[in-house]
């Protein structure tokens, strides 16, 4: 019989969706206790939104989180302070204390926590990688074409070795792995609303990325089911549906400008420097080659259809976007542009279908091959 949970620890709660779900949590009568815990306390506008929920400012990296567990007999751990972007944690070595060593730390206290039994982790798809040598589609059953080397794709992947290696451990205790796509929503910052934010977007010529998005109420609605669910196991979690890279930032009415991929690193690296969008180069092989998700496990045994498909969730955070074109106008273009090449693709055959010889008459054939 599934056993509803008591005490639930969030962390990472000063962030949207880590907020947001502590609210949802904190809503829910049959929930005891709601802890939040972040290193930064949450703007008023998330304080007014957790309600109930008791928020704690900590650091996971300090071996204290165990006694904020244990004093308060914790039964349910919601891992979601993990960091994506360097400049949003200072830069790459303190990004890095705060995913592994963090992660560590948290796993170490919830080992020695005895009132512990349900821990769910906030993880990602960035795991499988990208490149051009990547399956139509990842299940939660492959591993990465080309192992990530660095960033936080590279920590997702030590995150969820140390979550394992946990679960061994604690054989008692039910562990939930949600790997997400990229957010996308009016009220979440992720890297891709970032990136469609940008006016004009840098993109790698040659490439048009496949990508699946999944919208911040659908994400939401994921972790609140896995927090109060009794699924144990590693889930693929992404809207219905892809849209290429190009079509995204049209239906936007952003300008795509395609430069040679050698001039996306000097790109990225001004970008981070001034605070448009901390491209890494994780991020930009994404960019380049994309990623899509198999997302069946998610449907038919987590038992969450995502209400919004990817082209769903790009058009209503579309609505918070102004264009700087009008995508009417982009798509009316681009249709003008792909018509006049059609026709010169056509002209340029029937000129060749005119140039080509004709074929020699059947007796002149015949006198040759005798």
């Amino acid at each position: 019989m599934l056993v509803p949970p008591g005490v639930v620890l969030v962390t990472g709660v000063s962030r949207w969706l880590g907020g947001a779900l502590a609210a949802e949590l904190a809503a829910d009568p049959t929930i005891e206790r709601v802890i939040g815990v972040d290193t930064v306390p949450p703007s008023q506008a998330m304080l007014r939104r957790l309600g109930r929920t008791e928020f704690v400012r900590a650091d996971i990296r300090n071996p204290l989180i165990g006694k904020v567990i244990a004093a308060a007999s914790v039964d349910t751990v919601v891992h979601m302070n993990i960091s994506s972007t360097p400049a949003g944690s200072g830069g790459r070595v303190p990004m890095k204390e705060l995913n592994v060593i963090g992660t560590m730390q948290l796993l170490a206290a919830c080992q020695r926590a005895p009132s512990v039994r349900r821990f769910v982790l906030k993880s990602t798809s960035a795991v499988y990688g990208a490149s051009s040598r990547d399956p139509a589609v990842f299940t939660e059953a492959m591993q990465a074409r080309a192992v990530p080397s660095g960033g936080f794709a590279k920590d997702s992947l030590d995150i969820e070795g140390y979550v394992r290696a946990f679960a061994r451990r604690r054989p008692d205790v039910d562990v939930t792995m949600l790997r997400f796509t990229n957010f996308i929503g009016p009220r979440i910052d992720s890297l891709m609303t970032g990136f469609f934010r940008m006016p004009v977007v840098p993109t790698a010529l040659g490439y048009d990325a496949r990508v699946q998005l999944l919208h911040e109420g659908d994400a939401l609605a994921v972790l609140t089911r896995a927090t109060t669910g009794g699924y144990v196991g590693t889930v693929n979690v992404g809207g219905e549906g892809t849209l290429l890279l190009s079509q995204a930032i049209r239906r936007l009415g952003r300008i795509e400008v395609p430069l040679p991929t050698p001039t996306l690193g000097s790109v990225g690296r001004l970008s981070r420097r001034f605070g448009f969008v901390d491209y890494s180069p994780e991020q930009m092989r994404f960019l380049n080659f994309g990623r899509v998700v198999d997302t069946t496990v998610l449907r038919e045994q987590f038992g969450y259809t995502p209400r919004y498909t990817t082209e769903a969730a790009l058009a209503d955070f579309a609505r918070t976007v102004p264009p700087v074109l009008s995508p009417q106008l982009v798509e009316s273009a681009a249709s003008r542009i792909r018509s006049v090449l059609q026709r010169a693709g056509d002209t340029a055959a029937a000129v060749g279908d005119r140039l080509r010889p004709a074929p020699p008459a059947p007796g002149l054939r015949a006198v040759r091959d005798a």
